[in-house]
């Protein structure tokens, strides 16, 4: 079996092994053609990512963090090298990636419910309406809009519209969850609320999360590594910080940890220089 580990393989439930890697992104390159040449935002970038781990990504603005997330939800074209999701090459979009952008593009004549049920309809096509119906009130249940979830998003505030964009990214059952910035446009009382809601429906869930973020604590409470890029142009991954708290966390045990100040530290470091 070790020797198995080394070749990053790893023993599934049913007994088969598979690579133990849900993101594998090799040589990773964006290239933009401009009139005065080639614009070079991301370069020969590598970055390995475990089944269920959850990565949160850093770097001043600029270096390209949107980019990689568009380039692995299959929505920006790759200039060169590849990326791998669950040992499938990346060729375009695809419900085994969810995403939650910093606005969540509801549909505003549309209620909470109808929302969430574009998705799992597009999904879960072959399902029976009951199967549906039970998926979207479960989700939306778990965001905590159990009550509201036939009112239509127009009516609902902005940290209700971004509980509504949380439960549809889970409700496709996506195998990789992206996150670029969702909770950027929010106040701190709410952003806060909204982190909970987030790593509990997570470690309910445990699929692999990657997410763009600014936020220096939000990063050290809600991930497992912070990869912390470049600045552009061609950016690449500068350094990676393991954040080494027990799951599942509460965010006074995380204030409170002894090695939360190392980890801020750490961080806000490698942003000043």
């Amino acid at each position: 079996m070790e020797t198995l580990e080394k070749n990053s393989i790893r023993r599934t439930d049913n007994g088969l092994f598979e690579d133990k890697y849900m993101l594998d992104i090799s040589k990773l390159t964006k290239i933009y053609p401009t009139p005065k040449g080639d614009y070079v935002v991301l370069d020969d970038l590598d970055l390995k990512i475990k089944h269920e781990e959850f990565i949160s990504i850093i770097g001043h603005s600029g270096c390209g963090k949107s980019t990689l997330l568009t380039m692995i939800a299959g929505l920006n074209p790759i200039s060169r090298g590849t990326i791998v999701v669950n040992n499938q090459t990346v060729r375009g979009p695809g419900p085994d990636r969810g995403v939650i952008f910093q606005s969540p593009s509801l549909l505003p004549w549309m209620t909470a419910y109808e929302n969430v049920m574009l998705g799992v309809k597009q999904v879960f096509a072959h399902g029976s309406k009951k199967d549906r119906d039970d998926i979207v009130k479960y989700y939306l249940a778990k965001v905590g809009l159990e009550d509201a979830m036939h009112k239509k998003a127009k009516e609902l505030s902005q940290g209700m519209q971004q509980r509504v964009g949380i439960a549809r990214a889970f409700a496709i059952k996506p195998k990789v969850l992206l996150l670029d910035e969702p909770f950027g446009m929010l106040d701190s009382l709410t952003r806060g609320e909204l982190q909970d809601v987030l790593i509990e429906v997570w470690n309910q869930e445990k699929i692999t999360a990657i997410m763009i973020t600014h936020d220096v604590d939000e990063s050290i409470f809600l991930a497992d590594r912070v990869i912390m890029m470049t600045s552009g142009p061609r950016a690449k991954v500068g350094d990676i910080l393991e954040i080494d708290f027990e799951r599942p966390r509460l965010r006074k045990d995380v204030l409170d940890h002894p090695d939360y100040y190392k980890y801020r530290e750490h961080l806000i470091n490698f942003l000043e220089h």
